[in-house]
């Protein structure tokens, strides 16, 4: 049985990454039926042992992809929360400049230097 390749690079769009989850728990469901399945086959102890180990191995595997690509996802949806709360930040800014600069009153009195 071959491990699915997968990215986890921060272009990853959502639908992608979630159909590459699918595909990984389907093979995790197919990895972990012939795990079970090993109990009652033909096969030798040591034999047993070693598929056994074997397919242990490919499901730790499988389970990190599947984390891998959640923690992109999450990654990039924070991305994506920072940029929007940062761009409203800026526009608020953007607006409070030019609340200013209109609410100020144009008279000589502001443009007098004062000294003591």
């Amino acid at each position: 049985m071959q491990i699915a390749s997968t990215s986890t690079t921060s272009k990853l769009s959502s639908s992608s990454g979630s159909s590459d989850i699918a595909k990984l728990q389907k093979q995790l469901r197919e990895l972990t039926e012939q795990l079970k399945g090993l109990a009652s086959s033909d096969m030798d102890a040591k034999a047993k042992q070693q598929k056994a180990k074997l397919l242990q191995a490919q499901i730790q595997m499988v389970q990190a992809q599947i984390t891998a690509i959640q923690r992109a996802q999450q990654q990039e949806l924070q991305r994506a929360q920072v940029a929007k709360a940062e761009g409203t930040a800026a526009s608020a800014a953007q607006q409070q400049k030019a609340l200013s600069a209109t609410d100020q009153p144009s008279g000589l009195g502001n443009r007098v230097d004062t000294y003591a």
